[in-house]
């Protein structure tokens, strides 16, 4: 590979300068950088980083509802009034932080796309681009975004439905809610990942193949 993806690959260079010795050297470059790239985008370690940052802005936004919803508790002595608002600070701070790395991550995740499709359009290689589709990862991604969608969907239409006047309060119902759409976002997020690839990488294959002749 005469170009070291680091961090990440070039764009395929223009066609006056292109300088591959053959097709087969710019099919082995085109695979590499691929193969990088979908494994970068796709693999365990991106749903693990994915995975730990939504638990973290998760785990924030329950640190701070839990410390605004001491405040609002009657007869709040000053000591446990500070605690809150500690709470409520560390909470912010924490959400605040996962999410800055979260919108990076998902950036990255753009500029891959966008590098991804470019490397492919170089040529066709029907065969070499059939192990792209990972389809155990896809599903993977698939599954664990559905279950957090369903269950945050479930949180953000439940929780305001059977709320009881009197017992509920609006701020623990917003507590609830506010955690339930963070999951319904990621679910939502990680879902169009996997479903986006997987059809963009049947496609490719699929269009690479010759088409049956005519009878």
């Amino acid at each position: 590979m005469s170009r070291r993806p680091s961090p990440l690959p070039p764009p395929p260079p223009p066609v006056h300068i292109r300088a591959w010795p053959d097709e087969g050297a710019m099919l082995a470059e085109r695979a590499t950088i691929l193969d990088w790239l979908v494994g970068r985008g796709m693999g365990p370690t991106r749903l693990t980083q994915f995975l730990l940052l939504v638990v973290g802005v998760e785990f924030g936004w329950l640190m701070a509802g839990e410390g605004l919803l001491g405040l609002f508790e009657e007869g709040v002595d000053v000591i446990t009034a500070g605690l809150g608002v500690v709470l409520v600070a560390l909470g912010l701070g924490v959400m605040t932080a996962a999410g800055i790395v979260l919108g990076l991550l998902l950036r990255q995740d753009v500029a891959m796309y966008r590098l991804t499709r470019q490397w492919a359009a170089l040529a066709s290689d029907p065969a070499g681009d059939a192990r792209l589709r990972l389809p155990g990862l896809s599903l993977c991604w698939l599954l664990i975004s559905f279950v957090a969608g369903a269950l945050g969907l479930w949180l953000s239409l439940e929780t305001p439905a059977s709320a009881r006047r009197g017992e509920d309060t609006y701020v623990e119902v917003a507590y609830v809610m506010g955690a339930g759409a963070l999951l319904w976002i990621a679910g939502l997020i990680g879902a169009t990942k996997a479903v986006t690839h997987y059809r963009w990488a049947v496609r490719l294959v699929a269009a690479g193949r010759p088409r049956p002749a005519a009878g």
